[in-house]
């Protein structure tokens, strides 16, 4: 994979997700936390993860430069989480999603903040995304507080392709000062 520019915060490291975060990958997608609240993405070895991150994350960022971000923690170099943008998810007709997921034990530390309003800047200022929208569940009020805490607004409520129950549609737009 080409390299991909890399973003720092305080105390994080994001870089683009590639082969090597396989077994973090397949290890945060089946943590408790994501699926209850995004959902069983249907990967069930380091394989099945793998194969994601390189025929779903790699084409994306090799196409718009941006994609999903693995999130190290500075401290002790631990992949702790991901945050990214999602371009043309499904169900919001080609818009940019932005996402964040974290390891249960990295929780209520602020580093799901730090990173997303680091891809948020980037996305408005690196990528020149116009506008940005969110996607949770109407029980995942950590997720709901940090997106209105980003200046996301809950906008709509969607059910998604191949979901049964609705979802919360958050949405904001480039307001330089």
């Amino acid at each position: 994979m080409t390299k991909y520019k890399v973003f720092e915060t305080e105390r994080l490291i994001l870089k683009p997700t590639s082969e090597e975060d396989t077994e973090f990958f397949f290890e945060l997608q089946n943590s408790p936390t994501w699926i209850k609240y995004i959902g069983d993405r249907n990967i069930k070895t380091t394989e099945d993860a793998r194969e994601f991150i390189i025929t779903k994350i790699i084409p994306q960022v090799e196409k718009l430069g941006y994609s999903n971000y693995t999130i190290i923690r500075k401290s002790d170099n631990s992949k702790i989480g991901s945050c990214g943008l999602l371009h043309n998810r499904e169900g919001l007709n080609g818009a940019v999603d932005i996402g964040f997921a974290f390891l249960p034990k990295y929780h209520k530390k602020g580093y799901a903040y730090e990173a997303a309003n680091k891809i948020k800047g980037i996305a408005f200022d690196e990528f020149g995304i116009q506008e940005l929208y969110a996607i949770t569940t109407k029980d995942n009020i950590p997720s709901q507080k940090l997106l209105g805490r980003l200046g996301l607004n809950l906008s709509k409520t969607l059910t998604l392709p191949n979901e049964n129950e609705e979802s919360l549609v958050y949405k904001t737009g480039h307001n330089k000062i």
